[in-house]
């Protein structure tokens, strides 16, 4: 709005320049796409004037074109899309109109290929597509493919790679950054809705096809719905994609507990003696007095290395987790972090999997491909079977931590939580998550939500980094 003195009517606004009205040609087609299939000739021709005249192809404006194949002719574009959605630092002077239609142009085009819905069975081929898209999609709002998604992206940071601070979503180019808490579960409600359409069956059948398919969380949880009606070559290539799937997380979790020091050093055990522990700017300070002015050179009497041996505690960690429809995503990444810290020394690991029945898959935790093969999703929830066996787990309450993921929204409500609070009670450490996903977002019965807290045992709902840290302050 244009300023006035006081008293005075307001100016008429001003005129949109050139690149305003080409801003607004682009995003007009994009909405008009999005609630409508059918293209409007006269938006769709404007678009093609834009597109050409700032030296963008016009494979952009091709609903059938993935960003991938866009970017595969025209490899310079890849950077472009990178962080394409994120805050621009704000400068000094006139903003660059020109560059800001050029990423409207690029943003359209990717915005359009994930949220532009398309009737139908979905092919392998489509699948693939919009996974593909998908990740483009997460690369321009400054995260890791697959990381709102959840999955292989489960490194990059809660709630999402960027800045909550930015131009907002009215500035100049969009900035979605703020949305991604709710534009996680939306890709992934998506893609859900994808591999439903697909006859993942006839697919499975085919390994050229099945060999198409990109692991997801979506495509897993379907898979391990389905799996006892899988047989032959279908059950051969459910698994495989299972395997890829848990190898891929695990690498990214097992980065994730590895980055914390376990322990504190124990000088009792004398270092080993191997180059990766050689303590260079040791060994070189100690040895300063060997110093040879004339030859310059240094000469060494004695190395020393560093220790890196550490004092742990045996400790225990009972894992229980409600694998009920509602709960898959932290089914998949609890199985997959109980096999990691089953991997670490004196950390002895129990599994316990629930929903109206108890099952415990401990002989399995530490193969969480094995041990989700075993799982059976779906059902209703009775925590009090899952407490029957976690309960005699616990011989040595301070040394043990026990992990309770689930939404909580139990038929036996009061019995489930007493019998938590005297485990809280008797020394061991309770540790209540209502989520364990790579978006963060989970439901938890409001009833519990409440009790734990005034327990002084807050559910954690959030990131798997959440979790991650807990069990490494406690079990360390």
């Amino acid at each position: 709005m244009t300023g006035h003195s006081p008293g005075q009517a307001p100016g008429p606004a001003p005129e949109p320049d050139a690149a305003d009205k080409r801003r607004q040609v682009l995003y007009w087609r994009l909405l008009a796409r999005l609630f409508d299939p059918e293209e409007q000739a006269s938006l769709e021709s404007a678009s093609l004037a834009v597109v050409e005249d700032i030296g963008l192809p016009p494979a952009l404006l091709d609903p059938d074109a993935s960003v991938g194949s866009v970017v595969q002719r025209h490899p310079e574009l890849a950077e472009e899309f990178d962080g394409l959605m994120t805050p621009e630092p704000e400068e000094d002077g006139e903003r660059d109109r020109a560059a800001e239609v050029r990423r409207a142009a690029l943003a359209s085009k990717v915005l359009l290929n994930v949220f532009a819905s398309r009737p139908g069975n979905v092919t392998a081929e489509q699948l693939a597509r919009w996974q593909s898209d998908a990740e483009w999609l997460e690369r321009a709002l400054g995260c890791r493919p697959g990381e709102l998604r959840g999955g292989r992206g489960t490194g990059g940071r809660p709630g999402g790679g960027v800045s909550p601070t930015g131009t907002g979503v009215g500035g100049p180019t969009p900035d979605l950054s703020r949305l991604l808490p709710e534009i996680g579960p939306e890709l992934g409600s998506i893609e859900a809705g994808l591999v439903q359409r697909m006859r993942l069956r006839e697919v499975l059948a085919d390994p050229a096809l099945a060999a198409r398919l990109t692991p997801s969380m979506s495509l897993i949880e379907q898979l391990l719905r389905d799996k006892d009606n899988l047989s032959g070559v279908a059950l051969s290539n459910a698994k495989a994609l299972i395997r890829r799937y848990v190898d891929e997380v695990t690498e990214v979790l097992r980065t994730q507990v590895e980055k914390s020091t376990v322990g504190e050093l124990d000088r009792s055990v004398p270092p080993k003696r191997v180059f990766r522990n050689l303590d260079i700017d040791r060994t070189i300070w100690k040895n300063l007095t060997n110093w040879s002015p004339e030859e310059e050179r240094l000469y060494v009497d004695r190395l020393y290395y560093r220790h890196t041996s550490r004092k742990t505690t045996p400790q225990r960690l009972v894992v229980v987790v409600d694998q009920s429809g509602s709960m898959v995503d932290s089914m998949v990444n609890c199985t997959i972090l109980a096999s990691i810290f089953a991997g670490l020394p004196k950390v002895d690991v129990h599994l316990i999997a629930y929903d109206t029945q108890a099952l415990d898959l401990t002989p399995w935790a530490h193969d969480p491909f094995e041990t989700l093969l075993r799982t059976k999703l779906g059902g209703g929830t009775d925590g009090t079977v899952a407490m029957a066996l976690a309960q005699p787990k616990i011989a040595e309450p301070r040394n043990t931590v026990v992990v309770w993921i689930s939404d909580f929204y139990e038929w036996r409500r009061q019995e489930l939580f007493d019998s938590m609070a005297a485990v809280h009670r008797s020394g061991a450490k309770f540790i209540p998550v209502g989520s364990v996903t790579s978006s963060g977002r989970g439901s938890v019965d409001p009833w519990f939500r409440e009790r734990f807290k005034d327990l002084g045992t807050p559910v954690i709902s959030g990131h798997i980094k959440k979790l991650v840290h807990e069990l490494k302050t406690f079990l360390t």
